[in-house]
């Protein structure tokens, strides 16, 4: 950072006096802070006067919810810049809840770790749109704090809010909802062709009852390390609907426990292909999963070794006895 002339004056004018060392280091406190105040003083000169940001902030600021919307949208762009987390995070306080939404999806997409506090309160919104947004961004900043969003939305274990309840129907009834919010990540199916084009067809049939919203959430629970949700897997790779049964199947692939292992090789004999395939592709990665801890273990100290055969005792008392 370059010095000022009037500083580098200041200086040479002291250094030819004789001051007592008190003085000498009164003086230069007070150059010091002269020389803060002036940098910060540039650098929020610059910034005011930069056009882009001028922009951003205006729009943030105008009467119509939608301009401040959009303006908060085109801040998820920024990524690793302080002044869009500062402004993201005060748009999670604005009166709309579309732009609360999106304040939280902008700092999802900015992976802005240091607004993990400000994501977490946002958990507590009114707005479940607002939930959801927050929920999502936390999950991209690895926070375990997004699982119980999805496992009480998917299990509907608000029963105290009538309120939240009414719009968790409803996002389960409109899966844009969901995708509005960021979790759009579904099954990662194709709705153009073949196995992709079939399973469309099968979510439009039961789109009343929620079936691409529902299989979005299962897919965000796949990294939930709680017990709980290994045992809601299980139950749901048994629904009536196929796209949510794969759904299933896949998030548990993806946890690879191979605890769960025993309770799939059942969907081998499933009705639909589609399923029988899931199931295959699951039980190996269980299976690879289990040779890969027992090598592991082998080179574990016997107390870690014994916590883990602990977890598994605990995740067995959870599930359903096989039929």
């Amino acid at each position: 950072m370059p010095v000022p002339r009037e500083f580098k004056e200041m200086i040479r004018n002291f250094l030819k006096k004789k001051l007592s060392r008190r003085t000498l280091r009164r003086s230069t406190l007070i150059i010091v802070m002269k020389m803060l105040i002036n940098t910060f003083t540039v650098q929020a000169c610059a910034q005011a006067a930069d056009p882009a940001w001028s922009l951003l902030e205006a729009g943030l600021t105008q009467k119509s919810s939608a301009r401040r919307l959009t303006a908060v949208q085109n801040l998820g762009r920024i990524p690793n810049d302080p002044h869009a987390i500062e402004l993201a995070e005060k748009a999670l306080k604005d009166k709309s809840s579309g732009v609360r939404a999106a304040a939280a999806t902008a700092l999802g997409s900015m992976h802005a770790s240091a607004a993990d506090a400000e994501l977490k309160q946002a958990l507590n919104d009114k707005n479940l749109a607002v939930v959801m947004a927050a929920a999502h961004a936390l999950s991209l900043l690895n926070d375990p704090a997004c699982y119980d969003v999805y496992y009480a939305i998917f299990t509907g274990a608000r029963k105290n809010d009538e309120g939240m309840i009414a719009q968790e129907m409803k996002i389960l009834h409109d899966p844009k909802q969901l995708v509005e919010m960021g979790v759009d990540e579904g099954i990662g199916l194709v709705p153009y062709a073949g196995d992709g084009w079939e399973a469309y067809q099968t979510i439009m049939k039961d789109k009343k009852d929620g079936a691409a919203a529902k299989a979005a959430l299962v897919t965000a629970l796949a990294k939930d390390p709680e017990p709980r949700t290994g045992k809601l897997l299980l139950t749901v790779s048994q629904n009536h609907n196929w796209v949510l049964r794969v759904a299933a199947l896949q998030a548990i692939a993806k946890r690879g426990d191979p605890v769960l292992l025993p309770e799939i090789e059942p969907r081998l004999s499933d009705s639909k292909r589609e399923v029988r395939y899931a199931a295959a592709a699951t039980i190996i990665r269980l299976e690879d999963s289990a040779k890969a801890r027992t090598t592991e273990g082998a080179k574990m100290p016997t107390a870690e070794v014994t916590a883990r055969a602990n977890d598994r005792q605990s995740m067995n008392a959870l599930m359903p006895a096989t039929k």
